[in-house]
């Protein structure tokens, strides 16, 4: 749905593969600008607002990972679960530090299949396929002391691995240097089996209760699942749906402050067949900035639930499939009611993609809050086919913005330049070609709303 003429596992391949070029061509100019200032790092505000190519929004990243310093090891395994790694892959990215994807008898530019979990009307949580996750790292190139953090995110991997000698050696070295470990729903088994939760509070899912008792830890309930646990140098949490507090421990865990000038309000306008990326990740990434977040849908109230899509390549696809396939994601949970929302109240509005935004541009009140925000200076941003909403509501003429193959009748109609396939900003307006670059998205939208990471 989001490339022609070019696979998303392709794109991505390149993407991973010019992201490290950058980094490697500018180590040696980066590193001779940080001797010469010793000023802290400020990712966020201070990255140009309007990239002029493709490459200038990975150069950017790359350069930031650069004036930080900062690197975190993650480690990945088929069906780990999708959102436990993205979102912080994509969050951390946003704000220079480098994350490195690794997994035993894997190299960089293989995949790993992930998973959703999510509950659907049954007694345990339903899993269904996920995105695949490009690594980007050797596994038997690592050096656990050239990281600042771990991250393991969950998934049944976990359970395999708990038992993997050189995952435990990593997960030992880290532990032992008190380094931050970050860990989500079942890979606290890890932690276990690496001897690291003695004495320790910890939370997870509910079935690892007696399992951490029993290893020495202390059982902390996850209560609400969207809080996070930060206890010595262990970062725990039940899952994703507390990814925010989660990323704040982080951040706070490697020397990391957030500034912000004020508080701020976004609002997450979606429906149906949201892309699951695009609504997710640069939610949970404002909410860990800080930010007051929430996501409404027309006629559906607070607490009911958006379905999202997932649009990615399929596993033994033939060569050449022009588009991708859609299939089921994870639920969105609606925290307002869109009848009731007061447009005064936020300070952005956000429109990821999928398929939704067919759905919303038929609908005139949708539109209008769209419009409304433009015509009260307020932030709007559009991933995707989220433009279409800001087409139908008369946002696009004239503006330079970012797009795919797959929009630039739409933004061409609507009187957009398209300038990148990747991320623009102009003036007030915040347009991303998809989800593979919503590391550039989440920092221009920082910049917007004058939020900062200090290192």
């Amino acid at each position: 749905m989001k490339m022609l003429g070019k696979s998303r596992s392709l794109f991505v391949k390149e993407y991973y593969h010019r992201l490290s070029n950058w980094l490697v061509a500018f180590s040696l100019v980066m590193f001779v600008v940080g001797r010469g200032h010793a000023a802290p790092a400020v990712i966020g505000s201070s990255l140009p607002s309007s990239p002029l190519s493709s490459f200038s929004c990975q150069l950017d990243i790359a350069a930031q990972a650069k004036m930080t310093g900062k690197s975190v090891l993650m480690i990945c395994g088929d069906y780990m679960e999708d959102y436990e790694a993205i979102v912080p892959f994509h969050v951390l990215q946003a704000f220079g530090i480098r994350v490195d994807c690794a997994s035993p008898n894997k190299r960089s530019l293989d995949t790993c299949m992930t998973a959703v979990h999510d509950y659907m009307g049954h007694q345990l949580y339903t899993e269904l396929q996920g995105h695949r996750f490009t690594l980007n790292a050797n596994w038997d190139e690592l050096n656990p002391e050239s990281y600042d953090a771990l991250i393991i995110p969950g998934g049944r991997f976990a359970e395999i691995f708990s038992a993997h000698h050189g995952v435990l050696r990593i997960v030992s070295e880290f532990d032992k240097a008190h380094k931050p470990i970050a860990v989500t729903c079942h890979s606290q088994l890890i932690l276990i089996a690496a001897g690291a939760l003695q004495d320790k509070k910890c939370t997870g899912f509910w079935s690892l209760k007696p399992v951490i008792n029993l290893a020495g830890g202390v059982w902390s309930e996850p209560n609400p699942i969207t809080s996070s646990l930060l206890d010595s140098n262990i970062i725990s949490a039940i899952g994703w749906p507390a990814h925010a507090q989660f990323l704040d421990h982080l951040f706070c865990s490697i020397g990391a402050k957030i500034l912000r000038r004020q508080n701020r309000s976004i609002l997450f306008l979606c429906g149906d067949y949201v892309d699951d990326y695009e609504i997710n990740v640069p939610f949970q990434a404002m909410g860990a900035l800080g930010c007051r977040v929430d996501a409404v849908s027309p006629g559906k109230k607070r607490g009911d639930k958006c379905v999202t899509a997932i649009y990615d390549h399929v596993d033994q696809n033939p060569e050449g499939v022009q588009v991708s396939s859609e299939r089921q994601g994870h639920n969105v949970v609606l925290t307002a009611d869109l009848n009731e929302i007061c447009v005064d109240d936020y300070d952005c509005l956000v429109i990821p993609g999928g398929r939704s935004p067919e759905f919303l541009v038929m609908d005139d009140m949708v539109v209008s809050v769209a419009r409304e925000f433009a015509h009260k200076q307020k932030i709007v941003a559009g991933i995707g086919q989220g433009k279409m909403l800001i087409v139908a509501a008369g946002l696009l003429q004239g503006k330079r913005c970012a797009s795919s193959n797959a929009m630039k009748a739409i933004v061409k109609v609507g009187g957009g330049l398209v300038e990148s396939t990747e991320a623009v900003t102009d003036g007030k307006l915040l347009t991303a070609s998809g989800w593979p670059v919503l590391p550039q998205f989440i920092s221009q939208l920082a910049n917007l709303l004058d939020l900062s990471v200090v290192f």
